[in-house]
């Protein structure tokens, strides 16, 4: 399944205080993530601080590619997930730490022997995971759940992956916001 480019629009304000269309087109940050061939990260937006800024600021997805938000901000992107393979399962755990250099957070990987995905890692971040299209296994320590279009997820600091079996892609919403440990859960095995 081929979906649509993603189109942005960013508002702003004239030089009068009037609200504008500062920018309408295509998203200037799509990176392909070379460990997971088929993986693909659309940059949205992201804040800094909070309460974030809400005037003209620079784009924020102009510089390298992040996993996590930034310190007391939020990230937004969407990421098509290819389907699970057979490769990918047996040689994927070998290869995850090139992924998540990639994508800016190498320390998320919790991937190990006996760990239920390749895939999985842990953010200290709420996310608000959303399926667009397509479908998507959760897959925590302990449980899975199938996720189809219109399923959210509140993920809270856990250890997780996304699993793609349904042999088709799947494309996600998440909206990342930075958090902290509840210092009386143990970090992840």
């Amino acid at each position: 399944m081929d979906f649509p480019a993603i189109t942005r629009v960013v508002t702003g304000h004239d030089a009068e205080g009037r609200a504008v269309v500062s920018e309408v087109g295509p998203l200037p940050h799509v990176a392909q993530i070379e460990a997971i061939p088929g993986t693909v990260f659309h940059e949205i937006w992201a804040t800094e601080g909070a309460p974030a800024a809400v005037g003209n600021t620079p784009d924020p997805t102009r510089g390298p590619l992040m996993l996590p938000p930034p310190r007391n901000g939020t990230r937004i992107r969407i990421v098509d997930i290819p389907p699970d393979t057979e490769d990918f399962l047996q040689q994927g755990a070998s290869r995850m730490q090139d992924a998540f250099t990639q994508i800016g957070d190498a320390a998320a990987s919790t991937v190990a022997a006996d760990s239920p995905h390749p895939l999985m890692h842990r953010t200290e971040s709420v996310d608000y995971g959303v399926v667009l299209a397509g479908e998507c296994t959760l897959v925590l320590d302990r449980g899975e759940v199938v996720l189809k279009p219109g399923h959210v997820v509140v993920q809270r600091g856990t250890n997780h992956a996304w699993a793609n079996r349904s042999g088709a892609m799947c494309r996600m919403l998440f909206v990342l916001v930075d958090g902290a440990y509840d210092p009386d859960i143990p970090p992840a095995p």
